[in-house]
């Protein structure tokens, strides 16, 4: 068995996952992939801020709102270069350049006062909320149609889709 064949399998004690549906779930996230690659979803965000907003702060600002939203986790540059998937040099760029543009600060971690933290001033709670706004807009509108049953089910398997992602990224 082949590794793709192995990581196809949940437990030793399931089948492996069907064929059709692991060529379902390829073709259906190339396709949202290169929809995100396309940044569809940022520029309204960025259309709709007071301050203009670099697509890469951006993405800085959601990582940052991600880790604050994860209990009794310091966000930092290590911290939203494993959420971007990016080396922690470029994240410090990027990172560096969110604080230069006024929607991240950094600040001493609780844990360690050696230690720089990032949070969100006012204008990166902004763009945060924006982002939200937006994107739930959007996902208003493609879930339009769909029974509540239905909807609901999507985003418990997109969840656990995702959380099964990232153990596999980690592990």
């Amino acid at each position: 068995m082949n590794t793709i064949e192995t990581k196809a399998r949940n437990r030793d004690d399931e089948a492996p996952v069907d064929e059709a549906v692991l060529t379902a779930v390829e073709t259906a996230m190339i396709r949202i992939r290169r929809r995100q690659a396309r940044r569809s979803l940022a520029r309204p965000v960025m259309k709709g801020m007071a301050e203009p907003v670099d697509l890469h702060t951006l993405a800085v600002v959601d990582a940052v709102d991600e880790g604050t939203s994860e209990s009794g986790q310091d966000v930092t540059v290590g911290f939203v270069a494993d959420r971007l998937a990016i080396d922690p040099s470029r994240a410090s760029r990027i990172v560096a350049d969110a604080v230069r543009s006024g929607f991240v600060r950094r600040v001493a971690s609780q844990e360690d006062g050696r230690r720089s933290c990032l949070e969100l001033t006012a204008l990166g709670e902004e763009a945060v909320a924006a982002a939200h706004r937006t994107r739930q807009n959007f996902y208003s509108h493609v879930l339009d149609g769909w029974d509540q049953d239905e909807q609901q089910e999507f985003a418990r398997l997109l969840t656990k889709f995702v959380h099964s992602l990232d153990g596999v990224s980690r592990g």
